[in-house]
């Protein structure tokens, strides 16, 4: 039953968007092509504002999957994971999805090639893909690009939002997928 109701929001969640944004914007007699040729402007400039934090972030994530240390650090905790019920195949995205997206995507990709996109692993990377942000690259884009240096409790916030979301992505994939 969770897996048909999963679907039926998985199948009408853009659709709904895309038709009620524009919309509800209408009828608050928004101009809303106008409105949204403007954002884009403005998100162009704020992407050439970003190159050096996103080369940055780039670099540093190829180096530590180049390096192997991802690989690594995973086949040294996976007695302590399979011992409180977490996959040590989702580990290496735990660790990246913080630091990068494509990276990350990369990831969960190679998880779903390996063990399909309808086994556990694969639902599982899906969800923890889907349901974590790209914490570093975000704070670095953003905070970058309006110049603040001092992030203060914003990476110990984001992490903990990080973990929880993966925690809540084991829980909910373990429920509705096994």
């Amino acid at each position: 039953m969770i897996q048909n109701i999963i679907g039926a929001i998985s199948v009408w969640a853009i659709p709904f968007f895309l038709v009620s944004i524009p919309l509800y914007g209408a009828l608050r007699k928004v101009k809303v092509y106008e409105s949204f040729v403007e954002g884009a402007k403005g998100g162009f400039q704020m992407a050439i504002r970003i190159i050096p934090y996103l080369v940055a972030i780039l670099v540093a994530v190829g180096m530590l999957r180049g390096a192997g240390a991802i690989d690594m650090l995973a086949r040294w905790l996976d007695p302590a994971l399979r011992r409180v019920g977490f996959p040590v195949e989702i580990l290496p995205l735990a660790i990246m999805r913080p630091l990068s997206g494509s990276g990350s995507m990369g990831i969960v990709t190679e998880l779903i090639k390996a063990h399909g996109p309808d086994s556990f692993i694969g639902r599982l990377a899906a969800s923890a893909y889907g349901s974590t942000e790209t914490t570093f690259y975000v704070l670095a884009v953003y905070f970058g690009a309006v110049g603040i240096k001092k992030t203060r409790h914003a990476v110990l916030s984001g992490l903990v939002a990080d973990v929880a979301s993966l925690i809540a992505a084991i829980v909910i994939c373990r429920l509705a997928f096994r």
